[in-house]
C-alpha cells in the first residue's frame, strides 16, 4: 500500500518464511517478510527499514509526517500496532485460526482467541477516539500509522473477527482505507483453501 501511495512501480514475489529457504534466508538471516529488493541490488528487510528508506528517497506523498512532532506521532502509533495491537491481537487470531491449520499444529485454543477479542475491541475503542479527533489516525494526512493499522485489521477481517456495527467510527474509517486504489489490491488476496467473509472485499461494507 505505501509503494502504491508513493507510486512506485513494484513487483510482489510469495514468500513462505515458515519454508526456511536458503536462497530466502541469503537475503534477509532472520527468515522474516518483508524483504524488498531494489534494482541496483540493495536488500532491504523488515517494514521499518523500508518504511524509513521509502521515505528518505521518495519525497512524493510523505507518509510519516511534515513535522518531526507530526513524525514522532506517527511511528507512536506504528509501534503500537505493529508491537502491541499485534501480541494482543493478530498473533493469537492468525496464529489459532490460520498458522496452527496450515502447519498441522494441532487445534485453536479457543482461551486465545477469546482473548484476542476481547483485546480487540479495546483496540477498536482506540481507533475511534483517534478517528473522532483527526482526519486520519495519525493526523490530518494518511500516514503510515493508517497503513499499519489497516494491515493488521485487514487481516482480522478477512476471518470475519471485527466487530464492525460494535465500532461505528473505527468502521467508517476503514471503509476509507478500502476505497483508496492503493488497497483495492490487498482485498484481492486470498488464502488458498481458506476464502475471506463476504463483506471483506466490499468497499462499502
Amino acid at each position: 500500500m505505501a509503494l502504491m501511495e508513493k507510486k512506485v512501480e513494484f513487483e510482489l514475489v510469495l514468500e513462505l518464511p515458515w519454508m526456511r529457504q536458503h536462497e530466502f534466508l541469503a537475503l534477509n538471516p532472520a527468515g522474516t517478510v518483508p524483504v524488498m529488493i531494489m534494482e541496483d541490488g540493495l536488500t532491504l528487510s523488515g517494514s521499518y527499514a523500508i518504511r524509513e528508506y521509502l521515505e528518505e528517497t521518495n519525497s512524493d506523498n510523505p507518509l510519516l509526517g511534515k513535522t518531526a512532532p507530526a513524525r514522532a506521532e506517527i511511528r507512536r502509533l506504528i509501534d503500537w500496532f505493529d508491537v502491541k495491537f499485534n501480541e494482543e491481537v493478530t498473533s493469537l487470531l492468525i496464529t489459532e485460526k490460520i498458522m496452527k491449520r496450515f502447519l498441522k499444529l494441532g487445534v485453536p485454543e479457543a482461551s486465545n482467541i477469546r482473548c484476542a477479542s476481547i483485546n480487540l475491541k479495546q483496540h477498536l475503542k482506540y481507533i475511534e477516539y483517534l478517528a473522532e479527533r483527526r482526519n486520519w489516525l495519525g493526523g490530518d494526512d494518511i500516514s503510515y500509522a493508517d497503513i499499519t493499522a489497516a494491515s493488521h485489521l485487514s487481516c482480522i477481517d478477512y476471518l470475519g473477527d471485527v466487530p464492525w456495527e460494535d465500532f461505528l467510527g473505527a468502521k467508517d474509517w476503514y471503509a476509507r482505507i478500502k476505497s483508496r486504489p492503493s488497497f483495492r489490491p490487498l482485498l484481492k488476496d486470498l488464502i488458498a483453501g481458506l476464502p475471506p467473509v463476504p463483506h471483506y472485499k466490499n468497499l462499502d461494507f
